[in-house]
């Protein structure tokens, strides 16, 4: 159970400071050029909803490739049975 509420802790950090690092990346893009003129909100979400999509994307591709990591000892377990 502890390690069940470790990995829970440890996805919900990974996804906020993923989606933090998106929403920084995308400051550097001028998407105000795309879009209409007098839609400051949709911008904005869109800007949210963006960098929620990156930001979940990239955690979990680090979420999965660490607990692939953890299980790669498994694997010398069943060369020797």
């Amino acid at each position: 159970m502890v390690d069940l509420g470790q990995q829970a802790l440890l996805s919900i950090i990974s996804h906020l400071i993923f989606i933090a690092l998106s929403w920084w990346a995308l400051q550097a893009i001028h998407l105000d050029k795309l879009l209409r003129a007098n839609h400051v909100f949709q911008a904005r979400v869109l800007y949210i909803l963006l960098a929620i999509m990156i930001g979940s994307s990239v955690s979990n591709f680090f979420l999965d490739y660490l607990q692939w990591s953890k299980q790669l000892p498994y694997i010398f377990q069943l060369v020797n049975i």
